[in-house]
């Protein structure tokens, strides 16, 4: 079984794709960090669409149901508000349904950070038409691989863009349910990924060490407070929102019924 939780301390000889590796499956293993892409997209749509415009939505993208660029753009700051609040209660650890328990030894602050980055990437990326990021509901190596890529644009690596960019170059002309098996584990793209993850998991071991901080944080506490989260998390939020917003996926164009690939 995969160790999904942060040893009793961070060492400087852990590498940073590793150090990522393990924040990551250890956030995304928390109750409700898995975002069910169809529930998601009706529950936004619902309100302000013809049902028609939400079934083409969920079977397509949002931008092929004739939905307007204003209101996906007013969804997303809305769902970008409640994670930055979210963010910045102190109650979060404590209302979290199941507990803390399935975090283990992973430090209180990274998970509440990386819970909701990681939970507002999926539902703006699926706002902004991307494809499904699971797999029947579960997280897989290519979620991680897509993952990283988001979190890595949120964080403001160039290389994440250039990602993200070349997926929806390649992906977007058709409508897929999910991007097809083995499509980034087998190409350039995973090279990318692979230097965003290193990137990322150093900055976060740079930032622990800088703070005085090797040793695993009780959940009461940390090491960034509620405030400080928030603040980092809003410019970073907006930062994913307005790139995955340019990108090929969330252009609008002429939906054509039968265009569907299924993930062999």
């Amino acid at each position: 079984m995969a160790n999904n939780t942060l040893p009793a301390t961070i060492s400087k000889e852990d590498t940073g794709e590793r150090v990522w590796r393990r924040i990551l499956r250890a956030s995304m293993a928390l109750p409700g960090a898995k975002v069910d892409r169809r529930s998601f997209l009706y529950s936004q749509l619902i309100n302000h669409c013809t049902d028609e415009q939400v079934l083409r939505a969920i079977e397509t993208r949002p931008a092929l149901a004739g939905i307007s660029d204003d209101l996906i753009d007013r969804l997303a700051d809305s769902c970008i508000k409640k994670h930055v609040f979210g963010a910045s209660s102190i109650s979060f650890a404590a209302g979290l349904p199941g507990g803390w328990a399935m975090a283990g030894t992973i430090p209180a602050d990274l998970a509440q950070y990386y819970w909701h980055a990681e939970v507002l990437a999926q539902k703006l990326a699926y706002l902004y038409g991307w494809p499904d990021l699971l797999e029947d509901g579960e997280v897989d190596e290519e979620t991680e691989l897509q993952l990283t890529l988001l979190i890595g644009a949120m964080m403001g690596a160039a290389v994440a863009n250039r990602g993200l960019t070349e997926i929806a170059e390649q992906f977007a002309s058709q409508v897929v349910k999910r991007l097809p098996r083995h499509a980034l584990t087998k190409n350039a793209i995973y090279n990318l990924t692979k230097q965003v993850g290193r990137w990322i998991g150093v900055s976060i071991t740079k930032t622990t060490f800088a703070r005085g901080i090797s040793k695993v944080i009780p959940v009461i506490g940390g090491v960034i407070s509620a405030g400080v989260t928030a603040g980092m998390l809003l410019p970073m939020a907006k930062r994913l929102k307005n790139h995955l917003k340019g990108l090929k996926f969330a252009q609008p164009g002429v939906y054509e019924p039968g265009v569907v690939i299924v993930d062999p």
